[in-house]
């Protein structure tokens, strides 16, 4: 067995920045090191504005210009609409990036196929074929930091409980056309993908998430959730950064304050 997943936790959003920051330093210039580029991963919902909180400082060390940015999962709509991931990126990160700090590549969907999303997670995948390598030489993409988020239910990228998703073996990405949550038609990197990253890292605060944190971290049937299943396959590649509230009762060890 390896060693279990990082809990991180911290008293409020500011320090919990400041130890994001530090570890998504950590994994861009190990990456830099390796192969020159910097590959990552992005959720949506809250993860963008923590994480535009924890990436911008004038110091130089975040190098946006070797940044090649992949979506964890994103909803099929037009890039400028209200629930698109691509747009929540762009508007708390991508447009705030000071010119001096070089711009990322970016990879959103090819809103040509909004209207068949298995063909949009088919090209998508062709996207990630073509940037990790070919598709036989490889079984899985190999980020270099995956950053997601967790729903109240235990869900990850656009893995729900119980999909029969979580089963897939070979898929790179998928396509789901009925989310449990809005909007129904979306893709998702799959579970092997999401749980194949050199460093995984979640972002969850708020009291809201102590009840599920609870179940992932405490008991045998959250092991089970989509976010358990990941801390399960990565081990000690997986860390969480949190919130006090958000382990309020959780017996997992946490560890207080930085890295």
């Amino acid at each position: 067995m390896g060693k279990p997943p990082n809990l991180y936790a911290f008293p409020g959003n500011d320090e919990l920045a400041l130890s994001l920051r530090a570890f998504v330093l950590e994994a861009q210039n190990s990456a830099l090191e390796r192969h020159s580029v910097f590959r990552v991963a992005v959720s949506g919902g809250s993860l963008p504005k923590l994480l535009a909180k924890a990436l911008f400082n004038d110091d130089g060390k975040i190098q946006f210009d070797k940044w090649e940015m992949f979506f964890a999962d994103e909803r099929a709509v037009p890039l400028d609409h209200e629930d698109s991931n691509y747009r929540l990126v762009k508007e708390e990160i991508l447009d705030k990036i000071p010119a001096d700090m070089g711009k990322p590549t970016v990879f959103p969907i090819d809103v040509k196929y909004l209207d068949d999303v298995q063909e949009m997670a088919d090209q998508y995948e062709q996207t990630l074929v073509s940037v990790f390598a070919a598709r036989d030489s490889v079984k899985l993409p190999m980020f270099d930091l995956l950053l997601l988020g967790c729903g109240p239910d235990g869900h990850t990228c656009s893995l729900f409980p119980g999909s029969p998703l979580l089963r897939e073996t070979d898929a790179w990405v998928l396509s789901i056309s009925d989310s449990p949550k809005p909007p129904p038609k979306r893709i998702t990197l799959s579970l092997p993908v999401a749980s194949h990253g050199i460093k995984v890292g979640f972002v969850a605060t708020g009291g809201g998430k102590k009840d599920i944190m609870k179940q992932i971290f405490d008991t045998e049937e959250g092991r089970q959730l989509p976010c358990g299943l990941i801390n399960m396959f990565a081990q000690e590649r997986v860390s969480w950064f949190v919130d006090y509230p958000a382990i309020e009762g959780v017996a997992f060890p946490s560890r207080r304050g930085s890295l």
